[in-house]
């Protein structure tokens, strides 16, 4: 990143764009502090909690908050998801790590992170962790698909509410269904062929409950790419 004009890739920059403005904010997993650094030097947060699993793991984001001169504006914390948090913040960004594991993070931090906004952007089993947030007691209110280069990365925000969503919505996004956006077609035609690929591996298997799991989602990707 250039530290002078503040550059963030394409996934990074459209999390900021959905933090929005803030007074404080707490990444959780914040790998080198390059969103925390970002969204203090713009102004678009006057604080920021950075959060990591070892301080081994802070050690890039402490020296780039450093180099910047934002120490004063940062709490640094050790601690295994929100278990690191130590007060609420109004809004928590958990990014780069698998569905299942941010599903974990979020299900387990419930209590500590209280009524925030989440920021969520899972590398794999986006199903699933649509399936936990609502099961936790959380309303998918945003979704995006953010290119760079050969991959697109979906974010989730998520807020406290009620949501029942049918097996479409878990697999293709209740918001998504609803937006259509020009990256629909690149993201679905994808996991159609990651179901595809699936499908043929655990018709090997004899999985009869996995294959007919597989054969619905090939039916809803399919049905979502005639629609656009």
């Amino acid at each position: 990143m250039n530290e002078r004009r503040m550059n963030l890739d394409p996934r990074l920059s459209a999390i900021a764009e959905l933090v929005g403005r803030c007074e404080s904010y707490a990444d959780i997993g914040c790998d080198h502090g390059r969103l925390g650094a970002f969204l203090l030097k713009t102004g678009q947060v006057q604080r920021a909690a950075l959060t990591d699993i070892s301080e081994d793991s802070l050690t890039k984001a402490r020296r780039l908050i450093d180099r910047l001169g934002l120490n004063d504006r940062v709490d640094f914390k050790v601690g295994d998801g929100a278990g690191a948090l130590d007060r609420a913040y109004p809004v928590v960004v958990i990014a780069g790590m698998g569905g299942a594991l941010i599903e974990k993070l979020v299900r387990e931090g419930r209590e500590r992170l209280g009524g925030a906004r989440l920021i969520l952007q899972p590398n794999v089993a986006h199903c699933a962790l649509r399936k936990g947030l609502m099961e936790a007691g959380y309303a998918i209110t945003d979704e995006r698909i953010a290119p760079d280069g050969r991959r697109n990365y979906l974010i989730i925000v998520a807020e406290p509410g009620e949501a029942r969503y049918t097996e479409r919505e878990l697999i293709a996004g209740p918001v998504l269904l609803k937006t259509l956006p020009e990256t629909m077609e690149p993201f679905a035609a994808f996991y159609l062929r990651v179901a595809q690929k699936a499908l043929a591996g655990a018709e090997k298997g004899g999985d009869a409950a996995q294959i007919d799991a597989l054969v619905r989602e090939i039916a809803i990707w399919e049905d979502v790419l005639k629609c656009l």
